[in-house]
This record gives C-alpha cells, structure tokens and sequence, in this order.
C-alpha cells in the first residue's frame, strides 16, 4: 500500500481535509462521489484544476472531509488542499501550482458587524435636527 499524503486548505470559514494517494482516479467528498457534492460544472472544474494543471488527471485517489462555510468556498479550500498535498507528493509540481495561484491562502473573510451600526459599514441614518 503507498503512503497516503495529508494535506489542509482553508478558505472563508471552510476547513478541508485532504488525503492522497496513488491511484485510479477516485475523488469522494464526505463519503459521496464528488459530482454528486458539486453539482455544478464551474465547482467541479474548481476542484480539478491541481490535477489539470499537473497533467495528473485519473492518477490518483482522492479522499476529503470539508466542513463549514458554503459550497464555494468548500469547493476553494479543497482546491487548496489539492494543490499542497500534490506538492507533497512531487515537490516539481510545485514550479506549476505556484504560478497560477493554487497555492496561496485567500486570507478575505466577512468583516464583523460593529455595534451602533446597521451592519459592518454601514450606519443607521443621521438626522441633523
């Protein structure tokens, strides 16, 4: 049995857990198959882009357990996961990911709300007299 590479992306509020190992192709996300988690073309192709990037599309099999957040920001997180466990596996991958931004942490959350104010920005109305 080959070792099975661990990796970690964040995004947002998401937390995704990915783990790697040689294989046929599979990618299941929390225990269903991952087309069937994103149903969407765009989330899809999302996840794919380390594998597509890498010319490793169908070599290896993918298991991952994401929590939090929405579905686009899940969908960036395992991107991210992806993208650090594929370096861990070949360290010249690294030369590809890097350049088209799959490695970096998008570090942009939601702003909180401050107290006397409507929302994070935005203020009540301001009556002169």
């Amino acid at each position: 049995m080959t070792k099975a590479h661990h990796a970690v992306g964040r995004r947002k509020t998401s937390i995704a857990r990915v783990y790697l190992s040689q294989g046929t192709g599979k990618i299941t996300v929390n225990k269903t198959e991952y087309k069937e988690y994103f149903s969407t073309l765009t989330l899809q192709y999302k996840l794919n882009q380390p594998f597509i990037t890498t010319n490793t599309m169908g070599n290896y099999d993918v298991n991952i357990s994401v929590r939090g957040g929405g579905i686009n920001g899940q969908a960036d997180a395992i991107r991210l996961a992806l993208s650090k466990a594929l370096c861990l596996e070949n360290n010249e991958f690294r030369l590809v990911l890097k350049p088209e931004g799959f490695l970096t942490r998008d570090a942009r959350k939601v702003e909180r709300k401050k107290f006397g104010q409507k929302k994070a920005r935005k203020k009540f109305q301001f009556s002169k007299r």
